[in-house]
């Protein structure tokens, strides 16, 4: 068995060569692979040559007790739910402690087999779904030993402007980085959509990319077989022919790699652009030039890297008709809150403080203050403070409508109005109302009974109120480290 995988990761490795050569051939002016004539860079061939050499052992550091224990605390902390064979995180570290020998001499010898994913689909926010595939634990587990090594090397190389599923990078970079540009005046934006990325990966030319810099045949190996690992969806087993499924530590990787081809094309040309994973923006300075930017790009992606622009949402627009992250930007490259972003978030609230629901305020509040504090964590940095003022408004509107039906009858609502020293007669005023729960939870006697000392006290966390602190602090550190003042 392990003599016949020789022969067929060899095989594999010889049509990645005869891919090369004629990828070779076909190259003009890249600096990254050739030299201005179109021919091959001996510069770039001798730098692949010298880390197919250094990574010719990859596998032993991956297989590594260290490295597989750092990966095992990284699956158990990332969570998620089980495979095809059911085995939860919880169960990893025992697995690992009692089969780590035999796990280590089947990634050394190349046996280990990855097996099926299961397939799950997921709704999308502005409709259809996607695909995800969530390999067993142990399968996360090696595909995590995997990524710690590669991206090590691999951040090496990789463009200062890509942000996405990168170490100590994060979409908050991203967006200030694009405000930059636009600050600098250029306010045209190239928007790139690529037509379902993670599904139409193309696998033999992904297995070309890892082996100009990979020499680990081992490695290449069992990264093919991650790559072609069936699919169960339904009772019904598909094989993959292309692309890497969203839900494996291993994909996010890969797709960097993938688009770094991208990346350096745009370098080449001297374009100034931000990508976060496969959500590409090019900034320039008129319509004219990004006309034409959008049209040689598009050429390169579905011509030179084999995949898909989706025409139909790929655009060239203003700063301020572009949704980057669920940010648009100013015209001085300042951030506001997009309104999709604010429809999801409102959504969100909607579900929770479903009237229906038959839960405690206590606990309505514990996971409407979750969704809000990690929410505004993330939109820290758009300005949004008149737009905060009527989300929270409307929010608060919400809780009361829920707490009046907590009541259920007149008396009930009479009883806890009454208790919040509202007077006695427009207590029963709201009490004896005809009207709905909506139309008396945003009534004057409603407000002056939950008013916002109320939802203080009763532990709302305060979007506002937050949004103003962070603000604060953020203005603080700037002076401190720079000496002077920061608008946001």
């Amino acid at each position: 068995m392990q003599k016949t995988g020789k022969r067929k990761i060899t095989s594999q490795m010889d049509l990645f060569e005869g891919e090369w050569k004629e990828f070779g051939q076909t190259m003009s002016g890249a600096d990254v692979y050739c030299v201005t004539n179109g021919q091959v860079s001996q510069e770039w061939l001798s730098d692949c040559e010298e880390e197919r050499v250094l990574t010719s052992r990859l596998m032993d550091k991956i297989a590594d007790i260290r490295n597989l224990e750092q990966s095992s605390r990284q699956v158990v902390a990332n969570g998620g739910s089980p495979g095809v064979d059911g085995m939860t995180v919880k169960e990893l570290k025992p697995w690992l402690s009692r089969h780590w020998r035999e796990l280590q001499q089947e990634l050394l010898s190349g046996r280990y087999k990855p097996t099926l994913v299961r397939g799950v689909k997921i709704p999308k926010a502005k409709g259809g779904s996607r695909q995800l595939g969530i390999p067993t634990v142990k399968d996360r587990l090696v595909q995590q030993a995997v990524h710690q090594v590669m991206s090590n090397r691999y951040e090496q190389i990789f463009s200062e402007t890509s942000y996405g599923f990168r170490p100590r990078r994060s979409a908050h970079q991203a967006l200030l980085q694009s405000g930059r540009y636009i600050e600098e005046g250029y306010c045209w934006l190239v928007d790139i959509d690529l037509e379902k990325f993670f599904d139409k990966v193309d696998h033999n030319r992904t297995m070309w990319m890892l082996s100009r810099r990979t020499g680990d045949k081992r490695l290449l190996k069992l990264i093919h077989q991650f790559l072609k690992a069936g699919m169960l969806e339904g009772g019904i087993i598909s094989q993959r022919i292309a692309g890497t499924p969203q839900g494996g530590p291993l994909s996010p990787l890969l797709s960097n790699i993938i688009l770094d081809e991208l990346d350096k094309e745009l370098e080449r040309r001297g374009h100034r652009f931000v990508r976060y994973a496969d959500d590409l923006r090019v900034f320039l300075r008129s319509e004219a030039s990004a006309s034409r930017v959008m049209e040689s790009i598009t050429y390169f992606v579905e011509n030179r890297m084999k995949l898909k622009v989706n025409r139909i949402k790929s655009k060239v627009c203003k700063n301020n008709a572009t949704n980057f992250l669920g940010h648009g930007f100013l015209a001085d490259g300042r951030l506001f809150l997009s309104k999709e972003s604010e429809a999801r978030l409102k959504q969100k609230v909607r579900v929770i403080t479903k009237r229906n629901r038959g839960i405690s305020l206590g606990q309505l509040l514990s996971e409407l203050n979750r969704v809000l504090r990690g929410w505004l964590n993330y939109f820290r940095y758009a300005q949004m403070k008149s737009r905060l003022k009527a989300l929270e408004s409307w929010i608060h509107r919400r809780i009361r409508c829920y707490r009046l039906k907590q009541c259920k009858r007149a008396i009930g609502i009479y009883r806890f109005i009454r208790k919040q020293g509202v007077p006695e007669w427009r207590s029963w005023l709201l009490a004896g109302s005809s009207k709905g729960w909506w139309r008396l939870a945003g009534s004057p006697v409603a407000n002056e009974a939950m008013n916002n000392q109320w939802f203080k006290e009763i532990g709302l966390f305060t979007l506002l109120e937050n949004y103003q602190r962070l603000e604060l602090e953020e203005t603080a550190v700037y002076v401190s480290t720079h000496g002077g003042v920061r608008g946001r």
